[in-house]
């Protein structure tokens, strides 16, 4: 696992986090990648559900959702190399998800990179 002190991690964790509230309730959003995201999220949305075609966005668990999309922005943007972001969003789902979370975001990742 990741340690917190990994700066990466920790602007990543803060992502998750606000994302996550943000799927509960509509507030300003003041972190780049956070607008980044909420600006395309269309676009993403559409890459996930073509990517994991058996489960739909509202069956997809908040939190396995909000890390996704994380991860399909970077991978879009470039921010980082893909098997880092694809990493980092295992570790956090490993974090924050449930028990199967981690190998369901690593999956549909796998997919959406082979399909870039």
């Amino acid at each position: 696992m990741k340690t917190l002190a990994d700066p990466r991690h920790q602007k990543r964790r803060k992502v998750v986090q606000e994302l996550f509230a943000l799927s509960f309730h509509k507030q300003p959003i003041h972190q780049s990648l956070t607008r980044g995201i909420n600006t395309n999220l269309a676009e993403i949305d559409k890459i996930i559900s073509k990517s994991a075609p058996v489960f739909p966005l509202d069956k997809i668990s908040k939190i396995d959702l909000v890390i996704l999309r994380l991860a399909v922005f970077e991978l879009l943007k470039q921010t980082a190399p893909p098997k880092v972001i694809i990493d980092e969003a295992v570790e956090l789902a490993k974090e924050f998800g449930g028990e199967t979370s981690f190998s369901f975001v690593n999956g549909v990742l796998g997919t959406i990179l082979k399909n870039l």
